[in-house]
């Protein structure tokens, strides 16, 4: 090929090694920006640096030098440059290979970054680091995310729960929209007439309408540990869906080596998030004891428990264990979540969930929705 343009779109998708082979963005302007920015992320030595490395001389990177580039150049560049699906991307690796220290200091800068979870889990981890004025931004950020979720998963999820809770028992009043055909259909089959081909119903069958009273309680516990960022939003998410839904008394307990009942702050997912202590150690035997001091109808209640099931030492994981198979043999039903979320990538403890199994718990992996189906499932019965 003698293209200079093709030869330079090539040496990009490519990277250095194409220059082996005589391929380069030299003479192709933005080619050479955007080698330049894609190097400012990949280069060797860069992850973790709020610095340029500097390079020996002659060496060349997965993009052009990018000596003398500073964060906020790159991030105005990139805004320039880039359609906004890729410099999406481009902007979460930014969050996750260099150091933070310019975004915590500038919320003039920080307000450029596309609000997105791995910028969440940036701000989470090091709020106590930022200014006043960066901290109120973060805040704001937070909250964009954390609504943006909240509309994406609030309708299915509502709408498969209240449905099952509707669906739990049978009235009888007779209205129309509560009709169960189903049920209808399938006890009247024994008036079913051959000869004339016709169902005589003699019975119909309504489901109740939704109950005045709170019949279910569900009690979300939530380890800290730092590798369940994600699924601690899409938890503090979901325990202020259910909050909202009518038949539905909820509790939320975050916990490391400590427990906080953060069940009055169900309707501010933000405030929960911002008290969210991540990494450290971990109790859920505590955690889950707490929790057990709030049931009072252990047939009707729900405990959801999110974590990743380290445990340390023996005995730590055997009063875990203990305590699940409490909870069980007194009737709640038991969900534990290795990870929740979208693109949740679970690192749990296979070895000590396989145990938890063995007492009752139904450990999972699933997305919010997921989860709302094998909740009605078990109100269903």
């Amino acid at each position: 090929m003698s293209d200079p343009h093709t030869l330079a779109r090539w040496r990009l998708v490519l990277g250095k090694t194409a220059e082996q082979h005589g391929i380069s963005c030299e003479g192709q302007a933005e080619a050479e920006r955007v080698e330049q920015l894609v190097g400012f992320l990949f280069e060797p030595g860069r992850e973790g640096s709020n610095q340029p490395r500097r390079r020996r001389s002659g060496e060349r990177g997965a993009g052009g030098s990018s000596d003398g580039l500073t964060v906020p150049d790159w991030v105005d560049q990139v805004n320039e440059l880039f359609p906004n699906q890729s410099k999406e991307v481009m902007q979460r690796e930014l969050v996750k290979r260099r150091g933070i220290g310019e975004l915590l200091e500038k919320p003039e800068l920080l307000e450029k970054i596309e609000p997105n979870l791995e910028l969440v889990h940036t701000l989470m981890t090091h709020r106590d680091l930022m200014n006043e004025k960066t901290r109120v931004l973060a805040r704001k950020i937070i909250d964009q995310v954390v609504e943006d979720l909240k509309r994406r998963m609030q309708v299915q999820v509502e709408q498969t729960i209240l449905g099952a809770i509707r669906k739990d028992r049978h009235s009888p009043r007779k209205v129309y929209r509560n009709l169960d055909l189903k049920t209808t259909l399938r006890r009247n089959l024994k008036n079913y007439d051959p000869d004339t081909g016709k169902l005589l119903v003699d019975r119909v069958f309504f489901y109740a309408a939704e109950r005045k009273k709170k019949p279910w309680h569900v009690v979300v516990v939530v380890d800290q540990s730092g590798s369940m960022m994600e699924s601690t939003v899409f938890s503090s998410i979901m325990a202020s869906i259910f909050a909202e839904l009518p038949a539905m008394k909820t509790s939320l307990i975050l916990y490391d080596t400590r427990v906080v009942d953060m069940s009055d702050k169900l309707g501010q997912p933000v405030d929960v998030l911002m008290q969210v202590q991540l990494g450290g150690g971990n109790d859920t035997a505590l955690a889950l004891q707490y929790a057990t001091s709030l049931i009072r109808q252990p047939a009707r209640t729900i405990l959801v428990l999110i974590s990743d099931f380290y445990e340390g030492d023996g005995p730590a994981e055997k009063a875990m264990v203990d305590q699940v198979r409490y909870l069980g043999d007194s009737g709640v039903r038991l969900i534990g979540l290795a990870a929740l979320g979208y693109d949740a990538r679970p690192f749990y403890n296979k070895p000590t969930a396989q145990k938890l199994r063995k007492v009752g718990m139904d450990v999972l992996i699933c997305t919010p929705e997921k989860l709302a189906e094998c909740m009605a499932q078990i109100i269903r019965g």
